[in-house]
């Protein structure tokens, strides 16, 4: 059973690396021994491949019957349009010549490429991370409602969704979005949250000394945010909830941004906040470092804009952060993450973008650090991420969709 797998992203993106690999080694475990599969990448320019790079990932990947098929990113335009007809037509054929049966697409934006194959050659498609992406992208005031991108992609949506009669969600909500703004219904419906890997994140990463040392953190409160700012993400209102935070604990409190943001950027947030700038440490680590950076906090932000969409959407930091037994504070209506913070008391949850609201999250967070010592925190948190985010979810799906 060879597979197509569609994604928008670079090889070299930790969209790749850490939530579209895994997932297609697990995809493999289960395929008849004969079965390849092909990735479709789409290579912006930042992350370029050396010859030296692709000789070692083609044979890293020949382990798992994988072969890429890579492209060069461009941007929405008349490139970007020429570029999609060369890709379809070559996938097309593709298809034929390498007996493909499955059209696997991560989320949908790839998906009308997916939705086109489908059609065209009458393959099974499969839309793996289903969210919204047309109505997010109005929410996060990238588009306007009445422009023709959000149109176009909207109505691509409903054709896809309604092609494809296999979809692993991220949440169970996204069921009744999609029967109600695309009217579609499915033949099989999986939940699939953004798994992680347990191993890699885990006890052996945390207050690492060497790190503690060299970021000062020694007997401190401090509060790791892994991500950017704007877009989908908050970003004045992080530095505002962190001058909160630091008029609360005083000298006791710290700041580790795990973010590809400039210093003068980060820098001015705080101005903005009036936060102090020699509480705030910023890091741009490769992503085999970030365990035992996360793991040098105390509890961890989760500053995701709560927009309606944003409901049906899985945080991957989310479950990084349970698997090293912090507390989170995140926004509401997040996933279903919010809901399981709330109810397991094992974070805070920001339902008002003012100092009193920030003060009441801060107190609940210093609640959970004097409640429970550093030990039964991790113990608490990291069966969350066991229960919510063990690999062993997603093990399961690809088992049945493609091990029969």
């Amino acid at each position: 059973m060879n597979i197509l797998v569609l994604t928008f992203w670079s090889y070299k993106d930790a969209l790749i690396q850490t939530y579209t690999l895994p997932y297609l080694k697990l995809m493999h475990k289960h395929l008849p021994a004969d079965s390849q599969i092909y990735l479709l990448n789409l290579e912006k320019s930042h992350l370029k491949i050396t010859p030296e790079e692709n000789t070692k990932i083609d044979a890293e990947l020949a382990n798992y019957k994988i072969t890429r098929i890579p492209f060069n990113y461009q941007s929405f335009g008349i490139q970007a349009i020429c570029t999609w007809l060369l890709i379809l037509v070559r996938l097309f054929f593709l298809i034929f010549q390498q007996n493909i049966q499955v059209i696997h697409s991560f989320c949908t934006p790839p998906g009308v490429a997916g939705w086109v194959l489908s059609i065209l050659t009458g393959r099974k498609l499969i839309i793996d991370s289903y969210e919204p992406h047309a109505e997010a992208s109005v929410e996060n005031g990238d588009w306007k409602r009445n422009s023709f991108r959000f149109k176009f992609l909207l109505f691509l949506e409903k054709l896809q969704s309604r092609r494809a009669k296999t979809i692993i969600s991220a949440t169970k909500g996204m069921r009744k979005y999609a029967l109600e703004k695309y009217g579609a219904t499915f033949e099989h419906f999986y939940v699939k949250p953004a798994c992680v890997n347990l191993e890699l994140f885990s006890e052996t990463n945390l207050k690492r000394q060497k790190l503690v040392e060299k970021f000062g953190f020694e007997n401190k409160i401090v509060a790791v945010y892994a991500g950017k700012f704007g877009g989908i993400y908050l970003d004045k209102e992080v530095f505002d909830f962190l001058k909160i935070a630091s008029d609360y604990w005083k000298d006791q409190f710290r700041v580790l941004i795990l973010t590809n943001h400039k210093p003068h950027e980060i820098s001015k947030f705080c101005q903005a906040s009036q936060l102090d700038e020699s509480l705030v440490q910023t890091a741009f680590v490769p992503h085999s470092e970030v365990p035992n950076h996360m793991g040098l906090a105390d509890f961890a932000l989760t500053p995701v804009k709560p927009i309606p969409t944003k409901r049906y959407c899985t945080p991957i930091k989310n479950g990084e952060y349970w698997a090293l037994g912090l507390p989170i504070v995140s926004t509401a209506n997040i996933s279903d993450d919010s809901e399981i913070i709330e109810q397991e008391k094992i974070g805070a949850i920001i339902r008002a973008f003012n100092p009193t609201d920030y003060l009441r999250v801060v107190k609940e967070i210093d609640v959970i650090l004097k409640k429970y010592n550093s030990k039964k925190r991790y113990q608490r948190i990291r069966r969350i991420a066991e229960q919510y985010r063990s690999f062993n979810i997603a093990d399961k799906i690809y088992q049945e969709i493609y091990g029969k």
